[in-house]
């Protein structure tokens, strides 16, 4: 049997796709350095300790999208007919697994800190000579961190609607979202500059908290298409309208009496089957062949979709 045609980004979409690229590149090298600038300046802030580990997992969906683009765009074979374009899935499973794993460590850690009272000091650093408390660094780096990333999350959201690259906004998400972790690390800071001890590890929990709802949303997401779902919008996870404006289109040919369609997610592309009971047998070949061509027409992301003919439609 012959593999399914080799498949690219349409060409209105290159570009989009080549700028998705170099900002996940961006993003790589502003975490690293902000990775190493909140490791020197952390000290035994729970907060600042659960920032840092949150632009640490940052990185895993920048990574995982950018080898991910890399494997996609193979040729099918004989042993993977289908292609490969389910590794954009994949990618999408690592990154909120990681994501989910180290909120529930970290929320973990928060609490514990909490309940064992752990009491944590800021200390005076000393730097070109100058003596100054190490709170107003740690405030410079978690600046740092957020600023560019809100910037680079707000560029990513549109781009990963247009590509359906789940793995592209749940990144992007994460880098808007960052404003939040830095804020209340800053306050967490400020209250032990306070002496209010408990307020940097209810602090730290409070970023868990948000870490980890975005890991469950994600990570379920991610399994479901793995499992077939019906495919999904990558803005709101509802019903994507592809799958009714197939049905639709198909209905309205006067050849057809009744139909009903299945698609899956194959990364970022459809691809399934559409049963057909036909009002007539005349040209039924030659007809179903133009709808498969039509379908594919109406939308980039309609990879292929199989039309087969039925004396009925199951229940």
């Amino acid at each position: 049997m012959k593999p399914i045609e080799n498949f690219e980004y349409p060409p209105e979409l290159q570009k989009d796709f080549e700028k998705a690229k170099k900002l996940e590149w961006i993003t790589i090298f502003h975490l690293l350095s902000t990775v190493v600038l909140m490791y020197l300046t952390m000290g035994n802030s729970q907060a600042m300790k659960t920032a840092w580990f949150e632009d640490l997992l940052s990185l895993t969906p920048s990574v995982s999208f950018l080898i991910a683009s890399k494997i996609f765009y193979r040729k099918p074979t004989n042993e993977f007919p289908y292609g490969y374009h389910r590794v954009v899935s994949i990618a999408y499973l690592c990154s909120s697994l990681a994501l989910f794993t180290v909120g529930a460590f970290l929320i973990t850690d928060s609490l514990m800190t909490l309940i064992m009272q752990e009491r944590p000091t800021i200390g005076m650093v000393t730097l070109f000579g100058k003596s100054f408390w190490l709170g107003y660094l740690m405030i410079a780096a978690l600046l740092y961190s957020s600023v560019p990333a809100v910037i680079l999350g707000r560029i990513k959201l549109p781009l990963a609607e247009k590509l359906h690259e789940k793995n592209l906004y749940t990144d992007a998400e994460m880098n808007k979202a960052d404003w939040m972790t830095a804020f209340a690390a800053i306050v967490g800071i400020l209250a032990i500059g306070f002496g209010l001890w408990w307020a940097d590890a209810a602090a730290a929990a409070l970023i868990s908290l948000d870490i980890l709802h975005d890991g469950y949303k994600n990570l379920k997401q991610a399994v479901v298409d793995l499992m077939n779902q019906e495919p999904k919008t990558v803005n709101n996870q509802e019903t994507d309208p592809l799958l009714h404006l197939v049905r639709e289109h198909l209905a309205r040919k006067t050849w057809v009496r009744d139909v009903r369609i299945r698609l899956r997610e194959e990364g970022h592309i459809y691809m399934g089957e559409a049963f057909i009971v036909p009002a007539e047998d005349i040209n039924l070949t030659q007809n179903m062949i133009e709808a498969a061509q039509e379908i594919k027409n109406i939308n980039w992301q309609l990879h292929e979709v199989v039309l087969t003919p039925v004396k009925e439609l199951p229940e």
